[in-house]
Protein backbone atom coordinates (compact mmCIF):
# COMPACT_ATOMS: atom_id res chain seq x y z
CA UNK A 1 0.00 0.00 0.00
CA UNK A 2 2.71 2.30 0.22
CA UNK A 3 3.23 5.67 1.92
CA UNK A 4 0.45 8.56 1.87
CA UNK A 5 1.76 11.71 3.07
CA UNK A 6 0.01 15.32 3.95
CA UNK A 7 1.54 17.86 6.25
CA UNK A 8 1.73 21.42 6.85
CA UNK A 9 4.52 22.77 9.04
CA UNK A 10 5.62 26.44 9.41
CA UNK A 11 9.25 27.00 11.17
CA UNK A 12 11.13 30.38 11.40
CA UNK A 13 8.85 32.12 8.73
CA UNK A 14 9.08 29.18 6.23
CA UNK A 15 5.73 27.37 5.61
CA UNK A 16 5.66 23.56 4.18
CA UNK A 17 2.69 21.97 2.82
CA UNK A 18 2.77 19.21 0.76
CA UNK A 19 0.76 16.32 0.32
CA UNK A 20 1.67 12.88 -2.31
CA UNK A 21 2.08 9.24 -1.96
CA UNK A 22 3.91 6.61 -3.49
CA UNK A 23 3.89 2.55 -3.39
CA UNK A 24 6.65 -0.02 -2.57
CA UNK A 25 9.22 2.10 -5.31
CA UNK A 26 11.94 4.63 -4.82
CA UNK A 27 10.79 8.19 -4.42
CA UNK A 28 13.59 10.94 -5.02
CA UNK A 29 12.87 14.25 -3.30
CA UNK A 30 14.55 16.59 -5.69
CA UNK A 31 14.57 20.47 -5.49
CA UNK A 32 16.71 23.12 -4.18
CA UNK A 33 18.00 23.73 -0.65
CA UNK A 34 15.86 25.17 1.68
CA UNK A 35 13.04 23.72 -0.33
CA UNK A 36 11.55 21.38 2.73
CA UNK A 37 12.70 17.69 1.63
CA UNK A 38 14.76 17.36 4.92
CA UNK A 39 11.83 19.17 7.02
CA UNK A 40 8.98 15.92 5.21
CA UNK A 41 11.77 13.33 6.23
CA UNK A 42 12.01 14.75 9.62
CA UNK A 43 8.19 14.66 9.73
CA UNK A 44 7.71 11.26 8.54
CA UNK A 45 9.72 9.59 10.78
CA UNK A 46 8.66 11.48 14.04
CA UNK A 47 11.44 13.65 14.57
CA UNK A 48 9.40 16.90 13.84
CA UNK A 49 5.42 17.20 14.66
CA UNK A 50 3.63 19.09 11.41
CA UNK A 51 1.06 21.46 12.57
CA UNK A 52 -1.57 19.57 10.35
CA UNK A 53 -2.13 16.60 8.12
CA UNK A 54 -2.02 12.74 7.84
CA UNK A 55 0.99 10.47 7.74
CA UNK A 56 0.34 6.57 6.72
CA UNK A 57 2.47 3.64 6.07
CA UNK A 58 0.88 0.62 4.74
CA UNK A 59 -2.49 1.73 6.19
CA UNK A 60 -1.02 2.31 9.89
CA UNK A 61 -1.69 5.76 10.88
CA UNK A 62 1.79 7.07 11.89
CA UNK A 63 -0.06 10.91 12.65
CA UNK A 64 -2.99 12.62 12.30
CA UNK A 65 -3.57 16.04 13.53
CA UNK A 66 -7.71 15.45 13.52
CA UNK A 67 -7.85 12.17 15.50
CA UNK A 68 -4.91 13.51 17.67
CA UNK A 69 -2.20 10.77 16.80
CA UNK A 70 1.24 11.27 16.87
CA UNK A 71 3.32 7.77 17.32
CA UNK A 72 6.73 8.29 18.55
CA UNK A 73 9.53 8.03 16.39
CA UNK A 74 10.72 4.98 18.18
CA UNK A 75 7.46 3.37 17.49
CA UNK A 76 8.12 4.18 13.88
CA UNK A 77 8.92 1.55 11.41
CA UNK A 78 11.54 3.20 9.49
CA UNK A 79 14.75 3.08 9.08
CA UNK A 80 16.97 6.37 8.66
CA UNK A 81 20.22 7.51 7.12
CA UNK A 82 21.67 10.50 7.57
CA UNK A 83 23.30 13.02 5.80
CA UNK A 84 26.20 12.68 8.29
CA UNK A 85 25.41 9.02 8.86
CA UNK A 86 25.63 9.49 12.73
CA UNK A 87 27.64 6.26 13.53
CA UNK A 88 28.52 6.31 17.32
CA UNK A 89 32.92 6.75 17.37
CA UNK A 90 33.49 4.72 19.93
CA UNK A 91 31.39 1.67 19.00
CA UNK A 92 32.64 -0.94 16.70
CA UNK A 93 30.93 -2.01 13.40
CA UNK A 94 29.11 -4.96 15.13
CA UNK A 95 27.65 -2.51 17.83
CA UNK A 96 26.45 0.62 15.37
CA UNK A 97 24.35 -2.06 13.18
CA UNK A 98 23.32 -4.10 16.42
CA UNK A 99 22.28 -0.36 17.60
CA UNK A 100 19.84 -0.60 15.41
CA UNK A 101 18.14 -4.14 16.73
CA UNK A 102 17.17 -2.54 19.93
CA UNK A 103 13.56 -4.16 20.67
CA UNK A 104 13.94 -7.49 19.11
CA UNK A 105 14.51 -10.25 21.32
CA UNK A 106 18.89 -11.16 21.84
CA UNK A 107 18.41 -14.56 19.73
CA UNK A 108 16.67 -12.39 17.14
CA UNK A 109 19.38 -9.33 17.01
CA UNK A 110 22.02 -11.75 16.66
CA UNK A 111 20.58 -13.55 13.73
CA UNK A 112 19.91 -10.35 12.37
CA UNK A 113 22.87 -9.08 12.61
CA UNK A 114 24.77 -11.51 11.16
CA UNK A 115 22.81 -11.21 8.12
CA UNK A 116 23.27 -7.68 7.80
CA UNK A 117 27.02 -8.35 8.06
CA UNK A 118 27.43 -10.33 5.51
CA UNK A 119 24.71 -8.81 3.16
CA UNK A 120 26.47 -5.83 3.41
CA UNK A 121 29.86 -7.14 2.81
CA UNK A 122 31.10 -5.86 6.12
CA UNK A 123 32.32 -9.40 7.46
CA UNK A 124 36.02 -8.79 8.90
CA UNK A 125 35.54 -5.84 10.14
CA UNK A 126 33.41 -6.56 13.28
CA UNK A 127 35.66 -5.03 15.77
CA UNK A 128 36.88 -1.84 13.99
CA UNK A 129 35.51 1.85 15.13
CA UNK A 130 34.21 4.02 12.57
CA UNK A 131 37.34 5.73 12.28
CA UNK A 132 39.33 2.79 10.67
CA UNK A 133 37.16 2.02 7.94
CA UNK A 134 36.35 3.95 4.78
CA UNK A 135 33.36 5.75 3.19
CA UNK A 136 32.02 3.44 1.51
CA UNK A 137 32.46 1.35 4.66
CA UNK A 138 30.47 3.82 6.58
CA UNK A 139 28.10 3.94 4.12
CA UNK A 140 27.40 0.34 4.53
CA UNK A 141 27.33 0.22 7.96
CA UNK A 142 24.76 3.19 8.20
CA UNK A 143 22.40 0.89 5.74
CA UNK A 144 22.69 -1.90 7.72
CA UNK A 145 22.09 -0.50 10.95
CA UNK A 146 18.31 1.55 9.48
CA UNK A 147 17.45 -1.76 7.83
CA UNK A 148 18.19 -4.61 10.49
CA UNK A 149 14.68 -4.60 11.77
CA UNK A 150 13.31 -4.95 8.00
CA UNK A 151 11.15 -1.75 8.73
CA UNK A 152 8.64 -0.66 6.54
CA UNK A 153 9.74 2.44 5.12
CA UNK A 154 13.53 3.48 4.40
CA UNK A 155 14.35 7.35 4.44
CA UNK A 156 18.22 8.27 3.09
CA UNK A 157 18.86 11.75 3.18
CA UNK A 158 21.70 13.19 1.14
CA UNK A 159 23.30 9.63 2.51
CA UNK A 160 26.30 9.56 -0.73
CA UNK A 161 26.94 13.46 -0.81
CA UNK A 162 30.19 13.35 0.69
CA UNK A 163 31.55 10.29 -1.61
CA UNK A 164 33.84 10.86 -4.54
CA UNK A 165 32.33 9.38 -7.57
CA UNK A 166 33.69 5.62 -7.85
CA UNK A 167 32.01 5.27 -4.47
CA UNK A 168 29.17 6.49 -4.89
CA UNK A 169 28.60 4.34 -7.88
CA UNK A 170 28.94 1.71 -5.41
CA UNK A 171 26.50 2.64 -2.96
CA UNK A 172 23.86 3.22 -6.30
CA UNK A 173 24.41 -0.45 -7.40
CA UNK A 174 23.73 -1.31 -3.20
CA UNK A 175 20.42 0.67 -2.82
CA UNK A 176 19.60 -0.72 -6.25
CA UNK A 177 19.76 -4.67 -4.66
CA UNK A 178 18.35 -3.60 -1.44
CA UNK A 179 15.26 -2.63 -3.48
CA UNK A 180 15.20 -6.16 -4.51
CA UNK A 181 16.20 -7.31 -1.28
CA UNK A 182 12.95 -4.94 0.66
CA UNK A 183 10.12 -4.54 -0.70
CA UNK A 184 9.49 -1.34 0.90
CA UNK A 185 9.14 2.59 0.16
CA UNK A 186 12.26 4.49 0.32
CA UNK A 187 12.55 8.03 -0.18
CA UNK A 188 16.27 9.82 -1.20
CA UNK A 189 16.72 13.29 -0.64
CA UNK A 190 19.60 13.85 -3.32
CA UNK A 191 21.03 17.25 -5.43
CA UNK A 192 22.18 14.75 -7.89
CA UNK A 193 20.00 14.89 -10.71
CA UNK A 194 22.24 11.51 -12.47
CA UNK A 195 21.51 9.67 -9.28
CA UNK A 196 18.10 10.65 -9.25
CA UNK A 197 17.43 10.09 -12.46
CA UNK A 198 19.43 6.52 -12.34
CA UNK A 199 17.50 5.79 -9.32
CA UNK A 200 13.99 7.01 -9.44
CA UNK A 201 10.94 4.99 -9.91
CA UNK A 202 9.20 8.73 -9.09
CA UNK A 203 10.12 12.23 -9.04
CA UNK A 204 8.87 14.48 -6.41
CA UNK A 205 9.60 18.17 -7.48
CA UNK A 206 9.56 20.54 -4.13
CA UNK A 207 10.16 24.53 -4.50
CA UNK A 208 9.18 27.09 -1.79
CA UNK A 209 7.70 24.38 0.21
CA UNK A 210 5.57 22.82 -2.22
CA UNK A 211 5.51 20.32 -4.46
CA UNK A 212 5.61 21.76 -8.05
CA UNK A 213 6.05 18.71 -10.14
CA UNK A 214 5.74 14.34 -9.68
CA UNK A 215 6.43 11.69 -11.98
CA UNK A 216 8.46 9.32 -13.11
CA UNK A 217 12.03 10.42 -14.12
CA UNK A 218 11.25 10.53 -17.90
CA UNK A 219 8.45 12.73 -18.03
CA UNK A 220 9.79 14.97 -15.51
CA UNK A 221 12.81 15.41 -17.47
CA UNK A 222 11.03 15.97 -21.06
CA UNK A 223 8.40 17.48 -20.06
CA UNK A 224 8.89 19.92 -16.93
CA UNK A 225 5.97 22.17 -15.77
CA UNK A 226 8.00 25.50 -15.77
CA UNK A 227 10.92 27.18 -16.66
CA UNK A 228 11.96 27.25 -13.16
CA UNK A 229 11.37 22.68 -12.83
CA UNK A 230 13.61 23.02 -16.08
CA UNK A 231 16.45 24.89 -14.80
CA UNK A 232 16.31 22.61 -11.79
CA UNK A 233 16.44 19.34 -13.50
CA UNK A 234 18.35 20.49 -16.21
CA UNK A 235 22.21 21.79 -14.06
CA UNK A 236 25.18 22.68 -15.92
CA UNK A 237 26.91 19.65 -16.87
CA UNK A 238 24.31 17.14 -16.82
CA UNK A 239 24.08 15.21 -19.74
CA UNK A 240 20.40 14.44 -20.71
CA UNK A 241 19.89 10.41 -20.85
CA UNK A 242 18.97 8.71 -23.74
CA UNK A 243 17.49 5.23 -23.08
CA UNK A 244 18.99 3.36 -20.08
CA UNK A 245 22.16 5.47 -19.68
CA UNK A 246 22.37 5.63 -15.94
CA UNK A 247 21.15 1.18 -15.94
CA UNK A 248 23.94 -0.74 -13.12
CA UNK A 249 25.04 -4.07 -12.85
CA UNK A 250 23.95 -5.69 -10.18
CA UNK A 251 25.76 -5.95 -7.26
CA UNK A 252 24.64 -9.33 -4.91
CA UNK A 253 23.51 -7.79 -1.61
CA UNK A 254 23.98 -11.41 0.22
CA UNK A 255 27.01 -13.70 -0.02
Amino acid sequence: MGLSVSLKKKVNGFSLDVEWEIGDELAVLFGYSGAGKSMTLQAISGLMEPDEGTIRIDGTVYFDSAAKINVPAQLRSCGYVFQDLALFPHMTVRDNIRYGASGLKKSEREEALIKMMSAFRLNGLENRLPSEISGGQKQRVTLARALIRRPGLLLLDEPFSALDNPVRAEMRKILSDIRREFTIPVILVTHDMSEAYSLADRMIIYAGGKVVQAGVPSEILHSPVSPDVEALINPPGFIRPSGDAFSFLPLPISS
